[in-house]
């Protein structure tokens, strides 16, 4: 039977016919450096779900706002830091600079950008339990061994994300989900276990799970719960620290959402939930005892880093009208991380946030961009630049921010989809692989431990 890596391998390339030469010599030449292990086809959206609250379904709103805590936020920083600036060294090590690839595909080659043209020291990659688990006790790692193998050799340091359960460990199913836990977490824990046990020494963290408080990333019965959630924290961090304690364990960082509602079939069943009192009941719930960074998401419409959601900021030119016209903490990069931090804070805790997703998209050069993301024609193709590098030296100043991963290097042109992906106006390569002004302004930015 041919292994399901094999197959999505397959699809991609099927996916691929029809574009440039040198695209097909690029993937074709990576297979046989690979081993016919470097693609991969087949594989929908990795957890982009930081859909603009203005377009979040409106069925059934749910009145949480008494649960939304009150916050104080900082004025805004100096965001230009000078060439050879130095900054207070932080209490856990060394700032993280990473970025989420598709790594799967061209691993090598994809490595080799991430390390020696950008000069990350760190790179996330999503693992689909639910793509390669056809069985209990069946996984293919294949294309995750290369990922892995090409991070080590290049000194990069490797987070998994790993979210999706398989079909076979869960009972309830609609036509909504990108993914949903398995209906014993301790089946989840167990695959984590076998993960660090192949990866050891070349995975240096873990986010547990994705945007819990969507139900399209927490399909279940019951819609998002911030406990049960937390409960599947506890039982993969215990397993992951009995392995490896070196190993970072991030929270799965929550969309910024905005608001909440229910099932319009089930008043009961919250279909999805305002972040900030989503991280109010994970705090309830003890999450902070069982992670070493708080995982978080911001995906800046079209505001630029440096600006909270309540400071008036409005640009005129601006055809997508959400952050002016209904203004929201979620709309805000600076307003929700630190949000989050303040949160945090008050909870009696330092635990510092790693952005496990974060930047701006832009249509521009595209010829079109995906329905719902209208906010994509207000950022130019310089304004992804100059706010990819403010919010990196935002984050770095701010000094709370453990890590930060930049959505993301090569979705644009792995997805398949053209300008109609919503993970490629996102990208810093174009549709055909070739860089973007922000691929540029981040390989120069200067890198500050």
């Amino acid at each position: 039977m041919q292994s399901p890596f094999l197959e999505n391998l397959q699809y991609e390339l099927r996916r691929l016919k029809g574009r440039s030469l040198v695209m097909v010599i690029l993937v074709w030449g990576g297979i046989f450096a690979l081993g016919l292990f470097c693609a991969l086809g087949g594989w929908t959206w990795f957890g982009n779900s930081d859909t603009p609250p203005a377009t979040v379904p409106s069925e059934a709103a749910v009145d949480l706002a008494t649960a939304t805590p009150a916050l104080t936020l900082p004025t805004p920083t100096p965001t230009v830091l000078p060439a050879g600036a130095t900054l207070p060294p932080l209490p856990w090590g060394d700032f993280g600079y990473g970025i989420a690839a598709h790594a799967i595909i061209l691993p090598e080659y994809t490595m080799d950008q991430v390390a020696y043209q950008l000069g990350f020291n760190w790179v996330k990659q999503q693992v689909r339990w639910d793509h390669f688990s056809p069985g209990p006790g069946q996984m293919d790692w294949s294309g995750y061994d290369a990922v892995a193998n090409a991070a080590d050799e290049r000194g990069v340091k490797l987070m998994f994300s790993v979210v999706g359960a398989p079909n076979w460990s869960r009972s309830y199913f609609d036509d909504n989900p990108q993914a949903a836990p398995p209906d014993d977490f301790a089946l989840y824990a167990q695959f984590l276990g076998e993960l660090v046990d192949r990866y050891k020494g070349r995975v240096h963290a873990i986010e547990i799970w994705n945007e819990q408080n969507l139900d399209r990333e927490w399909d279940t019965a019951e819609g998002v719960n911030a406990a049960r959630y937390v409960e599947l924290l506890r039982l993969s961090y215990q397993t992951i620290k009995s392995r490896d304690p070196n190993i970072i364990i991030i929270s799965g960082a929550l969309s910024p959402t905005g608001s909440s509602a229910t099932d319009p079939s089930n008043p009961n069943r919250i279909i999805y939930m305002d972040d900030f009192i989503y991280f109010e009941r994970m705090i309830e719930a003890g999450f902070l005892q069982y992670t070493d960074c708080v995982g978080a998401h911001h995906n800046g419409i079209n505001m630029p880093p440096n600006v909270a959601w309540d400071e008036g900021f409005n640009d005129p030119t601006a055809a997508f009208r959400g952050p002016f016209d209904n203004p929201n903490h979620s709309w805000s990069f600076k307003s929700t991380l630190w949000g989050y931090h303040e949160m945090i804070k008050a909870a009696g805790y330092t635990t510092p946030l790693c952005i496990t997703e974060f930047g701006w998209a832009t249509a521009e050069g595209f010829g079109g961009y995906p329905p719902g993301f209208e906010f994509a024609q207000d950022n130019s193709l310089q304004d992804q630049a100059e706010w990819t590098v403010e919010a990196f030296q935002l984050m770095r100043q701010w000094g709370f921010v453990r890590l930060a991963f930049l959505w993301n290097l090569d979705y644009s042109y792995k997805g398949g989809q053209g300008a109609t992906d919503p993970n490629a106006p996102y990208s810093i390569l174009d549709l055909e692989g070739i860089a973007r002004p922000a691929y540029g302004a981040l390989g120069d930015m200067p890198k500050i431990p």
